[in-house]
């Protein structure tokens, strides 16, 4: 067996991906290289959202060399919020992570989440913004724009209290982990706030972490058609909240051989 491989893995890395065949094989090379050479106990799943590139025979001959990689396969293509948190229920580890595939966050700085869940927190979520200095390469001023104008009224409507709630890259316990994406209901860019919001709900502490952060010019996200629609979704939160869905029974999740 690899080192870093077991049934019971302490930390599960999820990675969201849709039409992600030319840029996955280096991804999943560095994360499992890190993971390794930490002597983490670990899993790596990535989810393929439905692309029609070639992503999941990819992800399938890479982890023919790296069994900690394994593949979920989304019934066609439905968001980057449902491909989370089907990584994230399906997930054996006492620790899950998500993080985008490009890797905007290195992967090196789950050191600085992990930390934070040590040190008492039940999510840690990594910021662009707490030591913008951190940056490695910004995003274009209108990007910025619009990434603050989206904060301001998650502020507004939903009342978070965070300085970035977008950032892909976030660590919970197992047990948070659980009961959060349970109850999420938002599948597509707006996910982020909403986890936030239902994390708060439930009483997990939520500890916002600087990471190191370079901006991807190949993101998907558009942020005026998308900034529209997630406009509406903090509706849907305000409106999940009123009918109580964030106030229901969770139920403990079987996962086999790595439930904790």
């Amino acid at each position: 067996m690899i080192a870093g491989v077991t049934e019971n893995p302490a930390y599960s890395i999820v990675i969201p991906a849709y039409n992600e065949s030319a840029r996955i094989p280096a991804t999943l090379r560095r994360v499992v290289d890190c993971l390794r050479f930490r002597g983490w106990s670990s899993e790596v799943i990535v989810v393929n959202d439905g692309s029609i590139d070639g992503t999941a025979a990819v992800v399938n001959e890479f982890s023919r060399q790296a069994p900690e990689v394994r593949l979920i396969e989304n019934p066609g293509n439905h968001g980057k919020g449902y491909s989370v948190r089907a990584g994230m229920l399906a997930a054996h580890g006492g620790i899950l992570v998500f993080t985008d595939s490009d890797l905007s966050a290195p992967i090196e700085e789950a050191d600085r989440l992990f930390d934070a869940i040590a040190a008492g927190a039940d999510i840690a979520i990594g910021s662009r913004w707490l030591e913008s200095g951190r940056q490695t390469h910004r995003q274009p001023l209108y990007r910025q724009f619009f990434g603050r104008c989206f904060n301001f009224v998650t502020r507004l409507v939903i009342g978070l209290p965070f300085a970035d709630t977008q950032c892909g890259f976030k660590a919970f316990t197992r047990d948070a982990a659980q009961t959060v994406f349970q109850l999420q209901t938002i599948e597509g860019w707006g996910f982020d706030p909403e986890i936030l919001f239902i994390a708060l709900k439930r009483g997990y502490r939520v500890r916002e972490v600087p990471v190191t952060w370079a901006h991807d010019e190949r993101t998907r996200m558009r942020y005026l058609k998308d900034g529209i629609k997630m406009l509406r979704e903090m509706a849907i939160i305000r409106w999940n909240a009123l009918t109580g869905h964030y106030d229901r029974k969770i139920r403990a999740i079987q996962t086999g051989s790595g439930n904790r």
